[in-house]
């Protein structure tokens, strides 16, 4: 399910306050630089850090590797 375009220029990592890598495909959003996953439900963010899952780095280095395949999207405001 696809997120506002208005949601993704303000959501934030809970953590380390950075951009999010949104794979829709996959309704996640990922923290490459902590390694952490973040759900998207229905639509909705779940962005609670004891909801977040820990990446490995075999599926790290795949999402790193798609998200510069398929050129995806980082939250927080659009570069322009």
């Amino acid at each position: 399910m696809s997120l506002d375009p208005l949601l993704l220029d303000v959501l934030a990592c809970p953590v380390d306050k950075g951009p999010l890598l949104w794979f829709e495909d996959e309704d996640v959003l990922y923290n490459p630089r902590l390694k952490k996953s973040y759900a998207v439900v229905d639509g909705v963010p779940v962005l609670l850090a004891d909801e977040a899952v820990d990446v490995g780095d075999a599926e790290h280095e795949r999402l790193i590797a798609k998200a510069e395949r398929e050129k995806v999207r980082a939250t927080g405001p659009a570069e322009g």
